[in-house]
């Protein structure tokens, strides 16, 4: 955790990685987060390389339009520096990272943006999300293949189109220049964070909480309390009445505030980053997403794999409950059965009969009847025999009730 002036910082490394691969800067004017990828390939130098490298930009400029375009190009710089850093060491090969950065100019936020790490802006008590994840089921979701909610619980949640790292050496970098105005909060953040804390569950914090450190750790604290299989990193920015938003000195978290070391955890065959796997999703052991450059022939391949998640869920559902409802069919039959095998003495109009069957209903179901009526009158009986009568006497078996209807018969009062 770190605070300077009208912004703070907060990294956790999470409760299942074993290190830190987010990494993030706050200044006088810059602010970004980088979620590295790559696992142990890389993933926090490819964070730390590119947040050092960017946070040379952290100057003032004379146009938002002019801040805007030297981000673009500083992380254009800092991706062929990713290129340059794996053709020296292999051991690094695969590493990648996302960005979410901006630069303050007055009244203006110029903005860069390649990946899934967001920025939000809270305004006058509303959120919005002003960055375009670079999904693949993003892009499901604009095109009406998939809903929200089932882009939540996508297998290809955490596909990847877009990063810097030696995939590409000029990847598509989103710029956008947005107004901001006294008031305002923006919040940075990897998905360590918006893929386990609700929108609303941020915005509440953000609303709630007025101390910027407070309420950065407040929003790691909500990941960390949905399991944080992830690293979580947040970048919070108060706007004020001044032109200033941050002070020196400039504050560094996450693996940009340790020094860089490229030696490999574990020797092994060096592979390009689609095949790897890099951040998870949802709150248990990670289940690490990959990164697949953007292509339509991938889009209809993922488009094809919905298709077919969908017909064989259908058909799951279909074959579960069929059997379910074939499961209780035999059930009810099989007790049905039992319970016909069950006799029992009662009474019917005035005699003594044989019952069929168990003492019980369901609901309007009777699961008796009379099976054979007997000559004797159960008036005829002794009245110790008459109450058992009429509370029925249970028998083992029709041989068994057929003996207790002669008992009865002999011990009639002549």
């Amino acid at each position: 955790m770190a605070t300077s002036g009208n912004s703070a910082a907060a990294s956790h490394v999470g409760k299942v990685r074993a290190n830190n691969q987010d990494s993030a800067y706050a200044g006088s004017h810059l602010f970004i987060v980088a979620d590295g990828m790559g696992g142990h390939a890389g993933g926090d130098v490819a964070s730390a390389i590119t947040i050092k490298h960017v946070a040379e930009a952290d100057r003032s400029f004379e146009s938002a339009d002019d801040a805007a375009q030297v981000l673009h190009d500083t992380l254009l710089a800092a991706n062929g520096i990713l290129s340059d850093t794996v053709i020296e060491h292999n051991e690094l090969t695969g590493m990648g990272t996302t960005v979410s950065g901006m630069i303050r100019v007055g009244n203006k936020m110029a903005m860069a943006h390649i990946g899934d790490s967001r920025i939000y802006l809270l305004r006058k008590g509303e959120m919005t999300q002003m960055t375009h994840d670079h999904t693949f089921v993003q892009r499901l979701v604009e095109s009406g293949r998939i809903t929200l909610e089932e882009a939540a619980v996508h297998p290809r949640r955490s596909v990847l189109m877009r990063v810097l790292g030696d995939v590409d050496a000029s990847p598509e970098i989103d710029t956008e220049v947005f107004t901001t105005e006294p008031g305002d909060r923006w919040l940075l953040c990897s998905d360590g964070l918006s893929s386990f804390v609700t929108e609303d569950k941020i915005a509440a914090t953000l609303r709630r909480v007025t101390d910027p450190r407070v309420a950065t750790e407040r929003l790691v604290q909500a990941s960390l309390d949905q399991g944080a299989p992830d690293n979580v990193t947040v970048v919070l920015v108060d706007i004020g009445d001044d032109e200033s938003s941050a002070h020196e000195p400039p504050i560094m978290v996450g693996s940009a505030a340790s020094p860089l070391s490229f030696e490999p955890t574990i020797a092994k065959k060096p592979v390009r980053l689609p095949n790897l796997l890099l951040h998870p999703l949802k709150a248990t052991q990670p289940d690490d997403s990959h990164f697949e450059p953007e292509s339509d022939e991938y889009y209809q391949a993922i488009i094809r794999e919905d298709r077919r998640r969908v017909r064989n869920r259908r058909i799951s559902w279909i074959t579960f409950i069929t059997l379910t409802i074939a499961a209780i069919t035999a059930g009810v039959i099989l007790g049905y059965q039992y319970t016909q095998q069950q006799h029992f003495v009662g009474s019917v109009d005035g005699k003594v009969a044989i019952y069929q069957g168990v003492q019980q209903d369901i609901g309007p179901i009777s699961l008796s009847h009379v099976y054979q009526v007997s000559d004797v009158r159960v008036v005829d009986l002794p009245l110790y025999l008459r109450a058992s009568v009429e509370n029925t006497i249970n028998a083992t078996d029709i041989e068994d009730a057929r003996r207790i209807v002669r008992m009865l018969s002999d011990a009639q009062i002549p």
